[in-house]
């Protein structure tokens, strides 16, 4: 069903959930699971204005049947150890959906989700470094919705470091970009459209690390999900072949 525009945002959080299950030091960090911990932020922050539920990997059609993807207006996704298990048909699947309007928020590692790297049409390579690096998030957006009561610099005391060269093609809007305790710096905040979808990608977010605890990391992806929501109803793209003279007449 579609959503009306006075409606709550349909939002799906879907998780690998491997690193939870054979991880303790994870389990520590995020006892609840990740995706269960950023639907509560995202519960928390928005309220009545979402109403969220979480899918994962090891679940018939991971999760992501043809129902449920009809029934949400933002996707966001975290993977990490598992990319290659996920299907190529559900691939395929989101892929129409956001094509035809849905909103995709890839978070942290899934810069090498089968999906990102799908819509990019890159490599989406990076360089990186798992040493407790201090991360700077810079706003270079500030009147970008997603911005909005964000700190400049938002601060994170410990993450995992993602450098450039980031092998993405050049964002429609670049909202924010990280500089990290190395020296590095990395496009960390970038907004795309692909068909009539919004695509985020949002850098942080390693497994190891207590990010999705943060309350200004709630703000972001509060934002992202207000900004990557469908404003008229999904459709695809209509597509006229070797149209006749007059066709538009006949429509």
């Amino acid at each position: 069903m579609p959503r009306t525009a006075q409606g709550p945002i349909r939002v799906t959080v879907w998780g690998e959930n491997v690193h939870e299950g054979r991880d303790e030091t994870v389990r520590k960090v995020y006892p609840d699971t990740m995706h269960e911990t950023i639907a509560a932020a995202l519960r928390d922050k928005l309220g009545q204005e979402v109403v969220v539920r979480t899918a994962w990997l090891q679940q018939d059609e991971h999760g992501l049947t043809e129902e449920v993807l009809a029934d949400t207006d933002v996707l966001t996704w975290w993977g990490h150890a598992a990319h290659g298990d996920v299907d190529d048909a559900i691939v395929d699947r989101v892929q129409q959906h956001v094509l035809s309007g849905m909103g995709l928020i890839a978070l942290h590692s899934a810069h090498f989700s089968k999906i990102f790297i799908r819509l990019m049409g890159t490599t989406c390579s990076l360089d990186w470094r798992a040493e407790n690096d201090r991360e700077l998030i810079w706003t270079v957006a500030a009147g970008h919705p997603i911005a909005q009561g964000v700190p400049h610099p938002l601060v994170i005391e410990r993450e995992e470091m993602y450098g450039e060269l980031f092998d993405i093609p050049q964002p429609d809007e670049l909202v924010f970009v990280s500089s990290f305790s190395g020296g590095e710096v990395f496009r960390s905040g970038c907004c795309y459209r692909r068909g009539q979808g919004r695509v985020f990608y949002f850098r942080p977010g390693d497994q190891e690390y207590p990010t999705y605890h943060q309350p200004e990391i709630h703000q972001i992806l509060a934002n992202a999900t207000k900004w990557a929501a469908p404003v008229v109803p999904r459709q695809l793209p209509t597509v006229h072949h070797r149209a006749t003279p007059g066709w538009f007449e006949k429509a």
